[in-house]
């Protein structure tokens, strides 16, 4: 099995957006009671705001790719839900279920984090426990991270838990 990222191009934003609806739609269960992830009267999710991942060169935005196959995404910015002075931040991570369980992901975390040293955050919600333990696991086998640690945030701006750890220089 052959995990590789490749950027996402600003003309294949229709790409990362289709594949942005079926994050929504796994990630809607854990919106259950909230007005956050109803459908559009078009039966699709609103689209992700995603301009600044071809603007901002603090951010960026990756296919991952299983072999030849398109598998699913990671995107990177550098907004901080710990409030603590970080380099990077996974800001959203999905993969697709077909592929999950195979190691993809943990491979495909690892190459996400070798882009860019320094100080990384990932932030989970709370009621998302299989992405704990998932980050748990990727980040305690990421090659050269040191200091890994975990909070636990409760804010009306973020609610669960958050691992930081520091990669390379």
């Amino acid at each position: 099995m052959n995990v590789r990222l490749g950027p996402v191009l600003r003309e294949q934003e229709p790409v990362l957006q289709n594949l942005m609806q079926l994050y929504n739609h796994d990630f809607s269960e854990f919106w259950a009671g909230t007005p956050k992830g109803d459908l559009q009267a078009d039966g699709r999710f609103e689209p992700y705001p995603l301009t600044s991942y071809w603007t901002d060169p603090s951010r960026s935005a990756w296919f991952i790719w299983r072999d030849d196959v398109l598998a699913g995404f990671a995107l990177v910015n550098d907004h901080a839900h710990s409030g603590q002075a970080i380099d990077q931040s996974v800001a959203e991570f999905f993969v697709l279920r077909k592929h999950r369980g195979s190691g993809v992901a943990v491979q495909a975390a690892h190459l996400v984090f070798a882009t860019r040293p320094g100080l990384w955050e990932v932030a989970v919600a709370r009621k998302n426990a299989a992405a704990l333990r998932f980050w748990r696991k990727a980040v305690a086998a990421t090659p050269g991270a040191a200091d890994i640690r975990e909070i636990d945030l409760r804010t009306p701006e973020w609610d669960g838990p958050i691992i930081l750890f520091r990669l390379g220089a």
